[in-house]
């Protein structure tokens, strides 16, 4: 594992969802908590206010768990929802805490639409994990709110449990999320979401369809793939990250891609001409402009379709923005906003930072402090990791 060191404060803000009624159809030999009857709802509502629900009991365990290294806890944000989606339990488990509570108003009893709308609100307030409890049917929820957009983490305290998105059980995800409080770079892997159909299974049919996929962070394992020089090996992984780039480029919009030769691979792989040391604006597989200055980015950014921008670190010394990139101004960067931002960089590069963060030098401290934390790299084909950048 790796770790960093003098990380800024606070380094990882999680969300958190729960789903109150998760778990409740089990006893009742229901298949399921997609219908609970009315009694029976009535109940566990009852439960939730008090968070007594064994979905609440289950992120309890997890966060206690958790709390007990003070040290990590102190690096962390905590975002929720009100009442029994969230704010209850938190403040249960952690009473000295600072909690932050959307204002999101929320149904009694809460439905999979408050899920769906809470899950949007905590991924626009900033949120770089989502964690949720519930079974595969809240896991569809969250899918169908947030997708591949944000990195996500699911408690298991459902019926039914086929997807891939959840740890194994409620120490797990606190053990994950300790290894990201202590500055380890962690891997992000998609995984699938799957539910059953709950009155298919009581009628002896189980059938499991596929509903999406989402991005969760697992234990980082870093395995040579081929023998041979590392020379061939940095060249390999770089050609797999451009692949893996312009596969995921969108239709009708701009991407201005940076200075750096693993970026450089990228317009390689689009059979473009590359300017090294400067920024190329693409649309559609055409080149726009070469060696784009900062009004020109500013333009683009405002123009039909918006911006991505797309950069990599500087071997060596881990500048990520304000060394070779000033194009990149303090007025773009506000108005594009930090999800905009592709990073893409080999194990090999971030390996030779020595436990050190990526660096931001944007000419404005607040925005350096603002998007301090942690990002997503794409060191591989479909690969990212989950990596501290600090201001």
């Amino acid at each position: 594992m790796k770790s960093f060191q003098s990380v800024s404060e606070p380094l990882l803000t999680l969300g958190l969802i729960i789903n109150p009624h998760a778990g409740a159809g089990g006893p009742a030999a229901l298949k399921g908590s997609d219908e609970l009857p009315p009694a029976l709802l009535a109940e566990l509502q009852e439960q939730a206010r008090a968070g007594l629900a064994p979905a609440q009991q289950r992120v309890l365990a997890m966060l206690r768990a958790l709390a007990a290294d003070a040290g990590a806890m102190a690096r962390l944000r905590l975002l929720t929802l009100p009442g029994p989606l969230g704010e209850i339990t938190l403040k249960q488990a952690l009473p000295e805490a600072e909690v932050e509570v959307l204002p999101l108003a929320v149904a009694e009893p809460s439905t999979a639409a408050d899920t769906r709308a809470g899950a949007l609100a905590l991924r626009d307030a900033g949120v770089d994990i989502l964690l949720f409890a519930g079974g595969d049917g809240t896991a569809r929820d969250v899918c169908a709110a947030v997708g591949l957009t944000l990195p996500v983490l699911g408690i298991p305290a459902g019926v039914k449990m086929h997807s891939g998105v959840f740890a194994i059980n409620p120490q797990a995800a606190a053990a994950l999320l300790a290894e990201l409080l202590a500055g380890h770079w962690v891997t992000l892997d998609v995984a699938e979401v799957r539910d059953i159909d709950e009155q298919g299974v009581r009628a002896g049919r189980v059938r499991a369809t596929h509903y999406g996929e989402m991005r969760v962070p697992v234990e980082a394992r870093y395995l040579q793939q081929v023998k041979c020089s590392g020379r061939e090996v940095e060249e390999l992984a770089v050609a797999e990250i451009a692949a893996g780039l312009v596969e995921e480029l969108l239709p009708g919009r701009t991407y201005a891609f940076g200075p750096g030769t693993t970026v450089a691979a990228v317009m390689q792989a689009l059979e473009l001409p590359n300017t090294l040391l400067g920024f190329d604006l693409v649309r559609d597989g055409h080149l726009l402009r070469a060696d784009a200055d900062a009004a020109a980015l500013l333009s683009a950014m405002e123009a039909d379709g918006g911006l991505t921008v797309v950069i990599t670190p500087t071997g060596g010394q881990g500048s990520l923005i304000g060394r070779g990139n000033q194009q990149l101004s303090p007025a773009l960067l506000h108005r594009l906003g930090r999800e905009q931002v592709r990073v893409l960089a080999t194990h090999a590069k971030l390996e030779e930072l020595g436990s050190r963060p990526l660096r931001l030098d944007t000419g404005d401290a607040s925005l350096d402090t603002a998007w301090s934390g942690l990002w997503p790299v794409t060191t591989g084909y479909q690969q990212q990791v989950l990596y501290a950048v600090q201001g």
